[in-house]
């Protein structure tokens, strides 16, 4: 064997060597490696911190604090507490309409296309077939809304109904990125604080009284649910236009007790067939 040969074995030996000698520094001579970090306690600084008290009706901002600090004072801010706690969890499904005819002048002429009444059929069927103790639906008071909701409620038997204007179609805020399809701001100052009221209407931690979980289908309109989406999780809601979202699709959120807040599912249209699916 050549000397050239055998420096070239050596090398190789040695490189290893060291990439071991390296790897064994790194696990047990590194004491910062040898630390154990759970997932939920890491040293990551959220950019966003959850507000539990994005509903207002967290327990401890409803009791007046404790006037002292003897155990019965104790006691009694406990018993105020556990009072105005939530017990149930309620179940937001959010329902889009079908498609209907944008070609229409007015809110009457633009009513459900074929296609979209047998989005609604499929959307009402999927519902039924979930079995859910469905609490009520609440429509939307536009026409291709009311129509859809009509089509579900002949899936779904004796649910109670209500409407409500405050659902309509609109601009909720100005988008981020801006984009040019509104020309006046007028649209945004007029839309916003009704779409705004509708969600601290409906999105918020079921009331102490509440002893069962509830399930509330809600049939309205793509930039509302895109907005309420939004807001419910905490992100920013000048992002709702980032969000597609398909004709009578099935948006699911949920409020826990303790204001905690899941999407569960977001346009979901898989009990469709592929040729009903459309968004626009």
């Amino acid at each position: 064997m050549s000397a050239s040969s055998i420096f070239k074995k050596w090398a190789t030996g040695l490189s290893a060597l060291g990439g071991v000698t390296l790897f064994y520094w790194n696990i047990y001579g590194n004491k910062e490696y040898l630390q154990v970090h759970n997932s939920w306690t890491t040293n990551v600084t959220p950019s966003v911190k959850w507000d539990h008290n994005w509903d207002r009706r967290d327990p401890r901002s409803l009791v007046k604090p404790m006037k002292g600090n003897s155990i019965s004072d104790e006691n009694a801010y406990n018993q105020e507490l556990s009072v105005k706690k939530a017990k149930a969890i309620r179940h937001i499904l959010l329902i889009r309409h079908g498609q209907y005819n944008i070609e229409g002048k007015t809110d009457s002429d633009r009513t459900l296309t074929d296609r979209g009444r047998r989005q609604a059929e499929a959307t009402g069927r999927r519902l039924q077939e979930l079995g859910l103790p469905y609490t009520q639906i609440i429509r939307s008071t536009m026409t291709r809304a009311q129509e859809t909701a009509k089509i579900i409620e002949e899936n779904i038997k004796n649910l109670a109904v209500k409407d409500d204007a405050f659902l309509v179609e609109g601009a909720p805020i100005p988008p981020e990125p801006p984009i040019g399809r509104w020309k006046s701001e007028i649209y945004f100052y007029e839309d916003g604080p009704r779409i705004e009221a509708a969600f601290r209407k409906y999105f918020h931690r079921a009331d102490p009284s509440q002893e069962k979980d509830s399930y509330t289908i809600i049939v309205c309109h793509a930039n509302v649910i895109r907005y309420f989406v939004c807001r419910a999780l905490q992100f920013p809601p000048e992002g709702w236009m980032r969000m597609g979202l398909n004709h009578a699709s099935i948006t699911w959120i949920t409020v826990y007790p303790s204001g905690r807040v899941t999407l569960l599912t977001y346009g979901d249209t898989g009990h469709m067939e592929p040729k009903l699916i459309s968004s626009s």
